[in-house]
């Protein structure tokens, strides 16, 4: 008896995790299933259960299957209005609000085959001058596709590749290489690439700029969302980030504020901020009332844990969830409307452990457990 298409499907995403530690499932299923689809006809397969037998005997169809699941469209200054509403708006007061030997440090999530983390390196050495662009500048560039990675640490490209790039630029940041062109040596070394699955692995902290551009819209509004949670955990509190012309933060306005919704440039809601929502939610400030206070309710002690570097989750002797802050927030997938609810209701009481029954035993026995 055959499974069902549904759960077919579902064996067969299991099975690419487990076998090649690629985690397809908070990715849009009508777009995931389509491309599937593509690469199914093209080697005769009707069903699911097929592909999934047909992967097991050919390991060859991986390479085509991932070229057409991680698909990987980039070039340079992509959306050039962006780009230059972040050079000349953005950057300037960014790097004044430094002294003159702090680091920036920037983040090129989904960066495909390194164009756009190329870009924001050229941006940021015109605005600062080659020099202190050397001294000042990381650029950490993460994508999940590590034959894309590849290509990217090479930095060398066709001629066809640099049609976007003005010539005086390209002039400038890139080195013939026969026939092709190679960003500059000297400032390649400022860029480091690393693999990185934003659904699965930590993000990348206390950066100045986060640029994550048509790669969120691959994903569904669960999974969009606790990545969102992951960047503002990343981002300074000044932080900027960047998205794709193609995406929209419709979601977790308490978390950014628009800078230009047009160009999809937010910058990152203070701490500070964060916290007065936070209080009124859970009883600790003047605007309180969706909650009633407790005894264990303390604004001063809430705002430390809000800004200390751990995760720390309050459950109140009623059981619901009182308080969470940034980090937890980040790391557990809560959101603010979480507060309030009870605890055990939440996917944090039984991921990644079962927590319920040690809550109720240190409860019950007012001590640690």
């Amino acid at each position: 008896m055959s499974l069902p298409a549904d759960a077919a499907f579902e064996t067969l995403l299991e099975f690419l995790k487990r076998q090649r530690g690629l985690d397809f499932t908070g990715y849009k299923r009508t777009s995931l299933e389509r491309r599937f689809r593509r690469r199914m006809d093209a080697v005769g397969c009707p069903s699911y259960s097929d592909y999934l037998d047909y992967l097991e005997v050919h390991p060859d169809e991986y390479e085509q299957l991932f070229e057409m699941l991680l698909i990987n469209v980039t070039e340079f200054f992509r959306d050039a209005p962006a780009w230059q509403d972040l050079r000349e708006r953005v950057l300037p007061g960014m790097i004044a609000a430094k002294s003159e030997d702090e680091p920036i440090r920037v983040w090129s999530a989904g960066c495909a085959s390194g164009e756009e983390a190329y870009t924001v390196a050229i941006v940021l050495a015109e605005v600062l001058g080659l020099e202190a662009y050397r001294e000042r500048v990381k650029i950490y560039a993460t994508d999940i596709d590590e034959d894309a990675l590849g290509q990217a640490r090479l930095a060398v490209y066709s001629a066809k590749r640099l049609e976007s790039v003005p010539e005086e630029l390209r002039e400038r940041y890139f080195e013939r290489s026969d026939q092709r062109w190679a960003f500059r040596k000297d400032l390649r070394r400022t860029v480091i690439f690393g693999r990185n699955n934003l659904i699965q692995d930590a993000p990348i902290s206390r950066l100045d700029l986060l640029i994550c551009r048509n790669t969120l819209m691959y994903f569904n509004a669960e999974t969009q969302a606790r990545i969102l949670r992951h960047f503002h955990f990343a981002l300074r509190d000044d932080g900027v980030l960047m998205l794709g012309k193609s995406e929209m933060m419709i979601s977790h306005r308490d978390l950014f504020s628009a800078l230009d919704l047009k160009k999809r440039l937010f910058t990152k809601l203070p701490r500070d901020s964060m916290q007065a929502r936070a209080q009124v939610f859970a009883g600790a400030g003047p605007g309180a009332g969706e909650l009633p206070a407790s005894p264990d309710d303390g604004g001063t002690r809430d705002a430390a844990l809000e800004l200390g570097p751990h995760p720390h989750v309050i459950v109140s002797s009623a059981g619901l969830l009182t308080f969470a802050n940034l980090p937890a927030r980040a790391l557990f997938g809560l959101a603010l409307d979480d507060l309030g609810r009870p605890f055990g209701e939440l996917p944090l009481a039984h991921r990644p452990a079962a927590l319920g029954g040690p809550i109720e035993q240190a409860m019950r026995e007012r001590r640690r457990v």
